[in-house]
């Protein structure tokens, strides 16, 4: 071999050498240096995570009644790494019509971008949300324009003659950036019956309010996933299914409503607010054996399915956030503290100062004498109330007070329920305890006084209220049981069934409430006229709280009822819990008694004639 011959073969083994050296740097960088970037784009090119939806729990009232449910739909989803720029506007064009959204906002979404660590530039967006809570219909259009489009191009492809411009095999690619994620949307069949009670849920998919909240831990399901893998054609390949975790569905909660004493409360709360014009409205229906809260309403209210706009105070839940002075409903604490401790009997005789009780600057609205502790509160004497409170002594009838619950939450299990406010004894002036035995200077929520009067109805035992009855799994397997819980004795039986005796008569025509009669049925109740305060902490001689509590039948109470109304507009002389609140109480009363099959345990009055009724009482 001549020199010229050698140094060529030496210069091309040198230059194989050089290109082969360059060659194991490339690779060494792709497969070592730059392997995060180039299996990241791999990944985005054939495989994608999608998440495994998870239902959350129904809400049900007592007897299986849906109140909150989650109804299907789609988050339609874009991967952009797999729309070339050149197919958006192709992309964009098949979808405007389902989504209802113009070509050129879809066209720029699909250009955004991401920053990518491993590559250190921007690349396009794999997870680009194009519109939410899309109905399953829109999605199912959404697949069928898109499988007509692929097989108009398989078909022009297979028809264009040879050596003619085709489409590419693998145009279906673009589609497969079009992904969706399935996920719900709350809805309340309801409206806005019971709203104060489920309460609703924030963007997060987190409870706000009402059960939603309280029992979020419940009712919120874990969602899964599973990564899956694709051919070139956008098919999933089936053997490369990649890792994935079970979705699993909340729990369904079974609420103690009974939705069709529901139904009847949220007509007599709407006619009475109709009539009234209250500010507020309140009604409670409970099961006094057992603390069940059978139905809730208030006024204002508002449609769960709409959130926006809705006023703050329509979403209160004033059964536990509002604190009102309970007025004569309270003058059973006194009555039956006095009665348990056997301070007296219910025939024991008090001198009621003919209306006038000068050392305590108290008065009635008539001018009794001498009454019977039972006619205290037949007649509903302040000043008979103020006197067996003051037997009692300051400290002793505080213990009474807080023994019935106010001044402390009840434990129902919603959201926002505040204590109430009774002052200690050694804050008290000398005429406060002559006040707070008729319902003045304390602060109560009608839940607070709902659950007092079921422990007079039940024969003394203090209930926790209890909203939900039970928490079901997916399956309809029993996860937990709310049973019943008594929190405390706060009265002895015989002091219980005395008062009973004397809240018939409340009801009957020599009562304060004989509006509040049943027709056959014995109903029991307390009537509660409370003076609201001005700016100046001075009440108010035209603005009033009225309300009553009942129960019936009065012999074995099956449900108790409290109806009250803020600010009610009655007519002059007779804006009183007895002339507005007992009449809501019969009509709940005679309809609940019916719906719950309940025999009748009196005669009914002829047809035409009305009960003996007695207008003259105040309160």
């Amino acid at each position: 071999m001549n020199g010229g011959a050698r140094n060529r073969a030496y210069l091309t083994c040198a230059s194989l050498a050089v290109c082969f050296t360059v060659f194991s740097f490339r690779l060494s960088d792709v497969q070592v240096t730059k392997q995060d970037y180039y299996a990241e784009l791999a990944g985005r090119q054939h495989i994608a995570k999608l998440k495994i939806y998870a239902r959350r729990g129904m809400i049900e009232d007592v007897h299986g009644e849906t109140l909150a449910e989650d109804e299907p739909v789609r988050t339609i989803i874009a991967d952009a790494t797999l729309i070339g720029e050149k197919d958006r506007a192709e992309v964009a064009a098949l979808l405007s019509g389902p989504l209802g959204i113009p070509e050129s906002e879809i066209i720029e979404k699909l250009g955004r971008q991401v920053y990518s660590q491993s590559a250190k530039r921007n690349l396009p967006a794999p997870y680009i949300v194009l519109k939410k809570e899309t109905p399953e219909s829109v999605f199912e259009e959404i697949n069928q324009r898109i499988a007509e489009r692929n097989a108009a191009d398989e078909a022009a492809r297979k028809a264009a003659p040879k050596g003619a411009k085709r489409p590419p095999q693998n145009s279906a690619v673009k589609w497969r950036g079009i992904l969706s994620e399935q996920t719900a949307i709350r809805v309340y069949p309801n409206k806005d019956m019971l709203c104060h009670v489920i309460g609703y849920m924030d963007h997060t998919g987190a409870g706000v309010q009402g059960v939603e909240k309280t029992m979020d831990g419940s009712l919120h399901g874990t969602e899964g996933y599973r990564y899956i893998e694709h051919d070139r054609m956008g098919n999933e390949i089936v053997p490369y299914r990649g890792d994935e975790s079970e979705a699993h569905d909340g729990n369904n909660v079974r609420l103690t409503i009974d939705m069709g004493l529901q139904n009847i409360v949220e007509t007599e709360i709407e006619r009475a607010v109709t009539e009234y014009r209250p500010v507020s409205a309140t009604i409670i229906l409970m099961n006094p054996k057992t603390g069940d809260i059978l139905a809730l309403a208030n006024r204002p209210n508002y449609n769960l399915n709409i959130q926006a706009g809705v006023p703050e105070e329509s979403r209160l839940n004033r059964a536990i956030t509002d604190m009102v002075e309970p007025g004569s409903t309270f003058k059973i604490v006194a009555t039956s503290a006095a009665l348990s401790e056997k301070i007296v009997q219910p025939d024991t005789t008090i001198f009621c100062e003919n209306g006038n009780f000068l050392a305590y600057k108290l008065h009635d609205h008539r001018a009794y004498g001498d009454l019977t502790v039972s006619e205290i509160l037949v007649y509903s004497s302040n000043i008979g109330a103020a006197k067996l409170a003051i037997q009692l002594g300051d400290q002793r009838f505080y213990n009474y007070v807080r023994g019935f619950g106010f001044g402390e939450r009840t434990g129902v299990n919603l959201p926002g329920e505040i204590n109430g406010k009774i002052k200690v004894p050694h804050l008290w002036k000398k005429i406060s305890i002559s006040r707070i035995a008729m319902g003045q200077e304390v602060g109560v929520t009608p839940l607070q006084m709902a659950t007092a009067m079921c422990a007079i109805a039940n024969g003394g035992t203090l209930m926790m209220p209890q909203i939900i009855h039970e928490v079901v799994d997916s399956h309809g397997k029993s996860v937990t049981v709310y049973k019943p819980q008594e929190v405390r004795r706060v009265a002895t039986p015989e002091a219980a069934a005395a008062v009973r005796a004397a809240l018939i008569q409340v009801v009957g025509p020599k009562g304060t409430a004989p509006k509040a009669q049943v027709p056959g049925y014995k109903a029991a109740g307390k009537t509660g006229t409370a003076q609201k305060t001005d700016e100046s902490g001075h009440y108010d001689h035209e603005t009033y709280v009225v309300s009553f509590v009942g129960f019936l039948p009065a012999q074995d109470p099956a449900f108790v009822a409290l109806v009250l109304l803020d600010e009610a507009h009655a007519e002059h002389g007779k804006n009183y819990g007895g002339q507005v609140a007992g009449p809501v109480f019969a009509r709940i009363g005679e309809k609940a008694a019916r719906y719950l099959g309940i025999e009748p345990t009196e005669p009914l009055p002829p047809p035409g004639r009305a009960a003996n009724v007695n207008d003259n009482f105040r309160d």
